[in-house]
Formats: structure tokens, C-alpha cells, sequence
């Protein structure tokens, strides 16, 4: 299947590793040039060269906090400057500690929320303006499961990524005449260093093994295992073409058969 992605330009967030490379790698293949970062410029510099040598299109790596405005704002400066447009937007940051919701202070819960909420939202506000003018756009804004069926372990989670899909019902009428469309994906259990870390901390929690705790996660996923960040990237890759260009202010589970709910 031909995407027709070849020179357009994305913005991928906390893409030095895990759910974030994967996606800038899934949209570098289809020849799409890059702008990714991380907050740690030896990780980002050195997946821009991975990416650049393996697949053949330009990447610029940056430094970025997503929590501090200012460093967002450098991020949409250099990104602009560079490419002078940008056409696909995926945000992304890491998940907060895992935890019921008795666990945390109020400043655990702020501070998460300006992790996971605000700095997606920020980013959309920073970028939509370029995607107007040039009368096209994606925005895929990386949530979790948890924002269709809260996990109890995953407080924080819960309450900081489920505004987004009420911010991307938001901005829909306001954006769609400009040929941009907004859509959320939401992944249950994909195999990255976060959910590794939440397998271990299932196993002390539990006093269990790793291959039990392992086990206990997939029991609940019809197709038995857990997914791959390929796989995360693949979704994220189509509905950035023009392929998914009717696909609009949807929340897409990427679970495995997880979720059991029917809305």
C-alpha cells in the first residue's frame, strides 16, 4: 500500500526510544523527513543518525522539555525554520509512575497533567497555525487504553490523558475546513521499556515472577501477547496519509482484543 508520505514532514515527540522511535521510524520508511527530540541530546542525536543512515531522509533532532513552554516554543522555532512547514504532528511523552489513586499527592497529580495533557496540548497550539497555512494536516495524539477503561493501578494515567480526547472533539470544527483532521490512539499493552517497568513493579507489588506477572497481563488480551512497536507504528504511519483522510476526532485502541467495552 502506497501512503503518498514521501517529503512530508513530521514532529515526533519523546522519539529517542520506545513508542516515539518506533513511530519516527515507521514514518521515516514511507520517506517522510523528521523532526524528533527527547530530553537527552546524546539519545536524540544518536537515533537521528540511526534513522537518517537506515532510511534516507533528513531528521533534525532536538532537545525538549515537554513540561517547560519555552522549550516547546524552541522546538516549533527550529522545526520551522528548518523544514519551513510541517505537515504531521505526533505527541507523545513518557507515562507517570504506576499507582492507585491514594498514592499520590496533588503535586503528583499536577505535575502529571502537564505531562501528559498539557504539553499535548501545547504542542497542538504551537503547530496548528503552519498546518492552516498550508491547508493540511495530522495531529495523533499517543494516550492509553486507560482513557476508555480506567486501570486501576494507573491513577495518574487515568486522569491526565483522558482530556485529550475532550480536547480533540474541541477543536474539530475548527480545524477540519483547513484539512487537518485530529485523531487519538489509545494502546494497551506494547512492549517498551514503560511497560516492562510496569511488569516489574506488577511482580513486586504481587511478590510473583516475571513470566507470572507477564502471563497475568496477557491472560486478559485475547490475542495472547502483547503488542510491538512496529505494530504501533504502522497504525500511526497510515492514518498520517491521505488514505485516512475520512478518519477524524476518533480515539483508535490498539489492544489486542483488550478493551471489552462496545462504545
Amino acid at each position: 500500500m502506497e501512503l503518498e508520505l514521501k517529503n512530508k514532514v513530521a514532529v515526533v515527540t519523546a522519539s529517542s526510544k520506545g513508542l516515539g522511535k518506533a513511530v519516527a521510524e515507521s514514518l521515516a520508511a514511507e520517506g517522510v523527513n523528521l523532526v524528533i527530540c527527547s530530553r537527552n541530546k546524546e539519545a536524540i542525536e544518536k537515533t537521528g543518525l540511526e534513522i537518517e543512515k537506515r532510511f534516507n531522509v533528513e531528521v533534525l533532532p532536538l532537545v525538549c522539555d515537554l513540561k517547560n513552554e519555552e522549550s516547546i516554543s524552541y522546538l516549533r522555532e527550529k522545526a520551522i525554520k528548518h523544514f519551513k512547514k510541517i505537515d504531521i504532528l505526533f505527541t507523545n511523552a513518557g507515562g507517570p509512575p504506576p499507582g492507585k489513586a491514594f498514592d499520590f499527592s496533588l503535586t503528583d497529580y499536577r505535575e502529571s497533567l502537564e505531562l501528559n495533557l498539557l504539553s499535548a496540548v501545547n504542542l497542538v497550539l504551537q503547530f496548528i497555525e503552519i498546518m492552516k497555512k498550508n491547508n493540511w494536516g495530522r495531529i495523533i495524539i499517543s494516550t492509553s487504553i486507560s482513557v476508555k477503561q480506567p486501570i486501576h493501578t494507573l491513577a495518574l494515567s487515568n486522569v491526565s490523558r483522558v482530556g485529550l480526547v475532550a480536547f480533540v472533539k474541541s477543536i474539530l470544527e475548527d480545524i477540519s475546513k483547513y484539512n487537518i483532521t485530529a485523531n487519538i490512539i489509545a494502546p494497551g499493552y506494547i512492549m517498551t521499556e514503560r511497560v516492562k517497568n510496569l511488569i516489574e513493579d506488577k511482580m513486586k507489588r504481587e511478590n510473583i515472577s516475571y513470566e507470572q506477572a507477564l502471563q497475568s497481563i496477557t491472560n486478559n488480551i485475547p490475542l495472547k501477547r502483547i503488542g510491538t512497536p512496529k505494530e504501533f507504528g504502522s497504525l500511526v504511519a497510515f492514518l498520517s496519509s491521505n488514505l485516512s483522510g475520512y478518519i477524524n476526532g476518533e480515539t483508535i485502541l490498539i489492544d489486542g482484543g483488550m478493551y471489552k467495552g462496545l462504545f
